[in-house]
């Protein structure tokens, strides 16, 4: 395999993704020849990866595509092996869901490139902060059973997170409007060592900080706020985050091959996570992502999944069985701060209005996308049309995954018929 090595001066930000961004244009950022390397290149050139054009991209699937999404799937392929030869992307998995049914699910290129192991449908990726909407349901379901209001103090909960200037409530944490910092992401993140049993053990890392605002008066991105959120779950249910999460989120709609990242008890099937650039000093040019322990992120990221377990859980959400309507309805709508701006992020999704079907109508999406270190994940609930799409990649910054997203929603939206109960 030929590699071409491209130095860089530093490591680019590592910034989580908390909107959907459905109208980017697609772009090419690393031809796979390897040719543009006196600056940015995105993807590990390698240029032989995939073959010398994007219809060998390598993919395996286990269940042929659902016959009435046939036509559908066949168009979407090559926009698939597109993406991953002219980003130069290692792998790349996703699934969709319509009317509660997987209709398709497709791993696409290598989990490890040294090896070439295959992607396939059961691959494991880090899904980063798609996990806030699996939390959020946990919040649902407490605030169903009248176990949680989420209109009181954090603190009510978790007696142990100190005071601040202002009381924060579990809803301005879910919201992003708490005040909260969001991690550092090189020091706090990428090379993380500790170890967390629980979000309880995670609040030391930022417990004593300053707000940032006063809560409600301004939104910024938060998975520090999120681990209290998972800590304010578990004390309300009296019992661990993660086994409240396997019982009743997990479990109940067949989400087998969601985990905890944890280095500790590595999970089977998990692809080799990468960052998207090439390595200065390796022999190979390969450049493995940091391992961090990712432990302390329960109740805002550090699951393990699969496309297939995340349009699970999004037909899940659409058709009720977990929440009931109005409790996705509270979930779902955009928090408005104190100024009447509408931030565009619910409790635990982000909310926005496409243009979708043949009339290219606005309609109502909801999901949340994320970047992990070795990771990218895109997902998205269209309820209007009962379409539910994931699509993860085992590098960072796989900054086309989103666009990708948005026509693989396009296409699946016009083959498919308008759902009467819009959820």
């Amino acid at each position: 395999m030929e590699v071409t090595t491209v130095r860089f001066s530093r490591l680019p930000q590592f910034l989580p993704v908390a909107t959907l961004a459905l109208a980017m244009p697609l772009v090419t950022a690393c031809a796979p020849a390897c040719n543009a390397v006196d600056s940015w290149t995105w993807g590990t050139c390698f240029s032989d990866m995939h073959g010398s054009d994007s219809s060998e991209v390598n993919s395996e699937i286990d269940n042929a595509p659902a016959a009435a999404q046939a036509d559908t799937v066949e168009r979407a392929r090559p926009l698939v092996r597109a993406l991953l030869f002219e980003d130069n992307l290692p792998g790349l998995s996703l699934a969709v869901s319509v009317a509660g049914e997987i209709v398709w699910a497709e791993g696409f290129g290598w989990a490890n490139i040294e090896e070439r192991q295959p992607v396939t449908p059961q691959t494991r990726f880090r899904i980063g902060g798609t996990a806030k909407p699996m939390t959020a349901t946990a919040v649902g379901l407490l605030v169903e059973r009248g176990q949680l209001d989420i209109g009181l103090s954090a603190r009510s909960y978790v007696p142990s997170f100190p005071e601040k200037a202002w009381p924060i409530t579990t809803r301005q944490l879910m919201g992003h409007v708490a005040g909260i910092r969001h991690h550092d992401e090189d020091d706090e993140m990428l090379y993380r060592r500790t170890s967390c049993s629980g979000p309880l053990d995670a609040l030391g890392i930022y417990a004593d900080d300053s707000l940032r605002f006063e809560p409600g008066m301004a939104f910024e991105y938060s998975s520090y706020g999120w681990m209290l959120v998972g800590a304010v779950v578990e004390a309300a249910a009296g019992e661990p985050f993660l086994d409240f999460m396997q019982r009743e989120v997990f479990d109940p709609i067949g989400m087998r091959d969601t985990v905890l990242d944890d280095p500790a008890r590595p999970a089977a099937e998990t692809t080799a996570f990468y960052w998207p650039f090439a390595s200065v000093d390796t022999k190979t040019g390969i450049e493995y992502a940091n391992n961090p322990d990712n432990s302390c992120l329960q109740g805002a990221a550090g699951l393990l999944s699969t496309p297939s377990d995340v349009v699970r859980f999004g037909a899940a959400m659409l058709d009720g069985r977990l929440i009931a309507a109005e409790t996705l309805d509270m979930l779902s709508t955009p928090v408005v701060l104190d100024s009447g701006e509408s931030t565009g992020h619910s409790l635990g999704w982000s909310v926005r209005q496409i243009p979708t079907g043949p009339a290219s109508a606005e309609t109502t999406v909801f999901g949340h996308d994320a970047i992990s270190a070795g990771g990218t994940t895109s997902f998205v609930t269209v309820p209007e049309y009962g379409v539910v799409i994931a699509v993860t990649a085992n590098v960072s910054h796989a900054r086309n995954l989103s666009s990708l997203t948005a026509q693989l929603v396009d296409l699946f939206v016009e083959s498919s018929s308008p759902n009467p109960d819009g959820r």
